[in-house]
């Protein structure tokens, strides 16, 4: 009599925790897990490096003849970097990219080739000049403990500073025969000396198609960098 009552205490025991523990979502130890309901684990792309600039539109050009030409850029990277004389007027630039020039459509002559020259534009937006010693400088003898002489200068030092300029730096030029021509630029330093306000810098690249007559020029003009 008192087997069977406590046999039915622990059977409804066994059964209450069963029921709690389905009422909170948890299985009782040692059952069969149900398989998690995720989704497949998507990796980010690697972000760009902190040089990376973003390329401008490409540069296209429709030929009288029907020829479509078409340059662009990608993967540039503008980086300054301390120039190697370490002159606080010297700016430079470490740079990179692709630039492809291509040729498509169906003109009504026969395209002889062409060529495609990258390079960059580097700005200053004032450029010092010599620098002048604005006075005089006298002699004057002093006695201290033993005779010296004393050189006073009066006066002030005056820097011309005159209008900015810009610099072309071609990096790199390719001729084709196809109807595609490509530059790739890596780790080039770009320089400019005597700058006493900022600098700018900008890429380029301009694609010329031929034919035995003509010739057709477009150009790409990347985005500015200021330092």
């Amino acid at each position: 009599m008192w087997g069977r009552r406590w046999y039915m205490r622990i059977v409804t025991v066994v059964l209450t925790t069963a029921a709690v523990l389905a009422a909170f979502g948890a299985t009782p130890h040692g059952a069969a897990q149900p398989a998690p309901d995720t989704e497949p684990l998507v990796l980010d792309e690697p972000p760009p490096p902190p040089s990376a600039v973003p390329s401008s539109p490409p540069g296209t050009l429709t030929t009288p003849e029907g020829w479509e030409l078409t340059v662009a850029a990608k993967d540039e990277t503008h980086q300054p970097v301390a120039p190697l004389t370490t002159a606080l007027t010297s700016r430079e630039y470490l740079v990179g990219g692709t630039f492809t020039g291509t040729v498509t459509g169906a003109g009504s002559t026969e395209l002889s080739g062409g060529s495609l020259v990258v390079g960059y534009r580097i700005g200053c937006g004032i450029i010092g000049g010599p620098v002048e010693l604005l006075g005089s400088v006298g002699a004057t003898p002093k006695f201290f403990v033993g005779p010296g002489v004393e050189f006073p200068v009066n006066g002030q030092i005056k820097v011309n500073l005159r209008p900015g300029t810009v610099t072309l730096v071609p990096v790199g030029e390719k001729s084709f025969k196809g109807d595609e021509a490509r530059v790739t630029v890596t780790g080039f330093r770009v320089r400019v000396d005597g700058c006493v306000g900022q600098s700018f810098l900008q890429s380029y690249a301009t694609f010329t198609g031929s034919t035995a007559d003509t010739s057709d020029i477009v150009t790409y003009a990347g985005q500015v960098t200021v330092v």
